[in-house]
C-alpha cells in the first residue's frame, strides 16, 4: 500500500510540473516577442536618426579652383653674378718708375686719358737731341731743293738732303711713340674703382698696377648652364633675372649663348644684358630663370593635389556635392604647378585643400 501511494504521488507530481513547465514557457516567448517588437521599433528610429547625423556630420570641407586656360612656363633657373661690360685693370706698355699719378679712386675718366707717369728722363733727352738734329736738316734739304728748283747742284745732292731729313723724322716718330708708352692711359670710359699705384713703384708690361677701371653703366649677368640644356637655351630666349640682394627683378633676352661646352666644368657660358641701374655692382648674385618651354593655353594645377597610385596619377574634383577621382596625365611642373595634358577641362572644380582624406563619391562641402 506504501509503494502504490509513493508511486501516485510522484505521478500526480510529475504531471503537475510537466502541465505547470509549458505554460510558463509560452508566456515568457509571448513577453519576449513582445519586447522584440518595441526593441525593433526602437532601433529602426535610433538607426534613421543616426542615418541623417551621419549625412550631416559626413560632409567635408574642401576649397576648389575651377580651371581654366593660362600660361604656363618652364624654366631653367641658374646662379650666376653681375660683371661689367668695360671692367679692366691697367697695365703699362712699357717697364719704369713711376712719377706721376693723376688720378684717384673714384674718379671718372675718359678712354686714352693718362692715369699716371713713368720716368722718360732719358727718352725726353734722345727726342729734344733727335729733334735738334731733324731742324738741322730740314734747313740744308730746304736749301737744297731750292737749288734743284732753280736746276743749280745735282740730283745727288738733293736727294740725299731728303732722305737725311725724312729718315729723322721716323727716327724722332719712333722716340715719342716709344716715349708715349711711358704714360699709363686708361683703355676704356668708366670710373676708378682701385688706386693701388704709388710713386716710385716699379712696374712692367703684363704685371698689374693696381688701377682698375669699371664702366658701371653697362652691365651683364655671366652664369654658367650645364651642358644637359645645350639644345633648349639659346641666344635670344626669355629670361627673368632676380638680383637678391637689391632685390630687384627684370625680363629680359639671353644676350649671348657660347656655342661650345667647357670641357672641366661641363657647362656653357650666357650672358644678360642689364639696364643702367645705380644700384647694380659688379659681382652681386644674379638667379637666371630661362624659359626652355611654354605653353599660351594650358590647364594647370597644384602639384600637391595630383596624387600618385601604383598606376596612375589623379586629383578630386568637385561635382555636384560629391568628390570625383580623376585619372590624369600631367607634362612640366613649375613653380609649385603641374600642367595637365588629360583628364581634365576648362571649367572643372578641382579640389586644392581637404583632399587628403576623401574617397571617391564622399560627400563635400565647397
Amino acid at each position: 500500500m506504501k509503494t502504490l501511494l509513493y508511486t501516485i504521488t510522484l505521478a500526480l507530481l510529475f504531471a503537475s510540473c510537466s502541465s505547470d513547465k509549458p505554460k510558463d514557457k509560452k508566456g515568457e516567448l509571448e513577453q519576449l516577442k513582445k519586447q522584440r517588437t518595441e526593441l525593433n521599433g526602437k532601433i529602426e528610429k535610433l538607426e534613421a536618426e543616426l542615418g541623417q547625423n551621419k549625412t550631416k556630420t559626413d560632409l567635408k570641407d574642401v576649397v576648389v579652383s575651377e580651371l581654366a586656360e593660362t600660361q604656363f612656363r618652364n624654366y631653367v633657373e641658374v646662379q650666376g653674378k653681375v660683371d661689367a661690360e668695360d671692367n679692366v685693370e691697367v697695365m703699362p706698355e712699357s717697364p719704369g718708375t713711376v712719377t706721376a699719378i693723376y688720378v684717384k679712386v673714384g674718379q671718372n675718366v675718359s678712354k686714352g686719358q693718362v692715369l699716371a707717369q713713368l720716368d722718360d728722363k732719358v727718352l725726353r733727352q734722345s727726342v729734344a737731341q733727335l729733334q735738334t738734329q731733324l731742324d738741322l736738316a730740314s734747313t740744308v734739304f730746304n736749301r737744297q731743293k731750292n737749288l734743284w728748283d732753280q736746276k743749280i747742284g745735282t740730283e745727288v745732292q738733293y736727294l740725299t738732303a731728303k732722305s737725311q731729313k725724312e729718315g729723322l723724322e721716323k727716327q724722332l716718330a719712333g722716340l715719342k711713340s716709344q716715349a708715349a708708352m711711358n704714360k699709363v692711359k686708361s683703355p676704356v670710359s668708366g670710373t676708378i674703382d682701385a688706386m693701388e699705384l704709388k710713386l716710385g713703384q716699379s712696374v712692367a708690361p703684363g704685371s698689374p698696377t693696381g688701377i682698375r677701371v669699371v664702366n658701371a653703366s653697362r652691365l651683364k649677368v655671366k652664369a654658367l648652364v650645364s651642358e644637359n640644356y645645350g639644345g633648349k637655351v639659346n641666344q635670344g630666349d626669355e629670361v627673368t633675372v632676380s638680383l637678391p640682394d637689391v632685390p630687384a627683378n627684370l625680363n629680359a633676352h639671353i644676350s649671348f649663348a657660347a656655342k661650345v661646352i667647357d670641357p672641366v666644368s661641363r657647362g656653357f657660358n650666357v650672358e644678360v644684358k642689364l639696364p643702367s641701374d645705380k644700384r647694380y655692382r659688379p659681382n652681386m648674385v644674379a638667379v637666371l630663370k630661362i624659359i626652355d618651354y611654354r605653353n599660351d593655353r594650358a590647364l594647370v594645377v597644384p602639384v600637391n593635389a595630383v596624387q600618385k597610385s601604383e598606376t596612375s596619377e589623379y586629383v578630386f574634383t568637385a561635382v555636384n556635392g560629391k568628390a570625383k577621382k580623376v585619372e590624369v596625365k600631367t607634362g612640366k611642373i613649375s613653380d609649385g604647378k603641374a600642367e595637365v595634358l588629360s583628364g581634365l577641362k576648362a571649367g572643372d572644380k578641382v579640389i586644392t585643400t581637404g583632399f587628403q582624406e576623401l574617397n571617391d563619391g564622399d560627400n563635400v562641402k565647397l
